[in-house]
């Protein structure tokens, strides 16, 4: 006979805090000032918003601006703003109820349903890490000119950084992450005062055109920006790492560690936008101003922006984030699979045996790919997995939206009337937009 709930909801109970290791372990000060509390729960929203500038994402904002100008950043608001309300949810679930999004299905369904759910989402953590060895090896290529296939190779190396890192202490990697980004942010703000863009033109381009919907090459690539911008693993991530943070776990605690790490959150989110809007932006200000409507790949981009703006630093910048976008990615997909793994099967593994079992599902598929197609095959690849990203998306954002609707679940926490209404809108809206997808890719 199937268990029964508890009174709290759940089928089971947990006994395994996520992310053991460091569970609770970045100290939280208990009577100081907004800002020293603010200073605390600031980390987890930086390795939530690597999620949304990984390399994943250059290739659907170069296609967008280079075709279409500045018409496409409203899609990447959008996507942004139903980033931030998912990420909200998350982080409120791994805080409220004490478990990962993960640990929850397993506790919630039964056990052939969650591992299903299970299977899917290795699948697009697979998926993701593809990406991120897409990138890096894109990058290294630009950089120093090694080859595709060594390049390959290489990426698996960076298992050692991760692993040095996550034994020196939580705060390290995000430490990390935030000096990978800092490194974006300089790069993409030399590309952006280069290109010289229209600020008229990036004011019109943030207001919704209905031109987008009627024109089905803009309404194509925005469902690709949708896909790649929000990204399923986040939100496992999400629930799991914001419970590093020492609170108290009582209801005041809560809701004082709800307040702050939804300001840390969106603040993250936002700067994401901006380095999302950037490389759209300097797609448009370059290609797409100067009639090269048709770049739609980070190699073609590269060779382009040189000539173009005139500077042989633009491309050694726009490489040089790629390099940190795609390292960055690989410390948080790393802390994703692990959450994973052990969040629906209960398993614990070492964390160095997790990362290479998904490098290598992830290497396989792209060495094949450069020795047989080379640059071709592997920007093929990237957008592949940005289309098995987006359709894995609907199977993390229902089971999250309907547990932090579950009044037994949440308490005093579960979503209130707008917030629940607005959650579910954007879960048809998810599905509706995939299964569109799925309908033009196969049909």
């Amino acid at each position: 006979m199937p268990k029964k709930k508890s009174s709290t909801g759940w089928r089971n109970e947990n006994k395994h805090p996520s992310l053991s290791e460091v569970f609770s372990s970045v100290s939280v000060p208990k009577k100081k000032g907004m800002w020293r509390k603010l200073f605390a729960f600031t980390g987890p929203g930086l390795l939530i918003a690597v999620g949304y500038m990984d390399p994943g994402n250059w290739a659907t904002d170069i296609a967008g601006g280079a075709k279409f100008g500045y018409m496409l950043l409203s899609v990447i608001f959008i996507s942004n703003f139903l980033a931030i309300i998912l990420q909200h949810l998350a982080l409120k679930l791994g805080i409220v109820c004490e478990r990962d999004l993960a640990q929850a299905c397993r506790d919630h369904y039964p056990p052939f349903i969650s591992f299903i759910l299970w299977i899917l989402c290795e699948i697009a953590i697979s998926a993701c890490d593809l990406a991120e060895i897409i990138g890096s090896v894109l990058a290294l290529k630009l950089l120093f000119g090694i080859p595709i296939t060594w390049g390959v190779l290489i990426t698996a190396i960076d298992i050692l950084i991760i692993l040095f890192f996550q034994y020196k202490g939580f705060r390290y990697i995000e430490s990390v992450v935030a000096a990978l980004i800092f490194t974006i942010l300089v790069c993409f703000s030399f590309e952006i005062i280069s290109s010289k863009p229209e600020i008229f033109s990036i004011l019109k381009g943030i207001i919704p055109n209905p031109e987008i919907i009627k024109n089905s090459q803009s309404f194509y690539i925005s469902i690709g920006i949708l896909g790649a911008t929000v990204m399923p693993h986040n939100l496992y991530l999400h629930s799991s790492i914001i419970q590093t943070r020492d609170y108290p776990r009582t209801i005041e605690g809560k809701k004082m560690a709800i307040k702050y790490a939804t300001i840390d959150s969106t603040l993250s989110l936002s700067l994401a936008f901006f380095i999302n809007a950037a490389i759209l932006i300097i797609s448009a200000a370059t290609f797409h101003k100067d009639g090269y409507t048709e770049v739609a790949d980070i190699m073609h981009a590269h060779k382009l922006l040189t000539p173009i703006l005139g500077s042989s630093l633009a491309g050694v910048f726009f490489a040089l984030a790629l390099l940190a976008s795609g390292q960055n990615s690989t410390l948080t997909g790393t802390l994703a699979g692990q959450i994973v793994m052990e969040g629906f099967l209960n398993i614990r593994l070492k964390p160095w045996i997790r990362r290479l079992i998904t490098r290598l599902i992830a290497i396989v598929p792209a060495m094949i790919a450069s020795i047989v197609y080379g640059e071709k095959g592997t920007g093929e690849l990237l957008i592949i997995s940005q289309i098995i990203l987006s359709v894995q998306l609907s199977f993390a954002i229902v089971p999250l939206v309907s547990f932090t609707g579950d009044s037994k679940k949440m308490g005093p926490f579960v979503n209130g009337p707008i917030l629940k209404i607005s959650a579910w809108l954007i879960t048809v809206i998810v599905i509706f937009l995939n299964l569109f997808l799925l309908y033009d890719i196969f049909l």
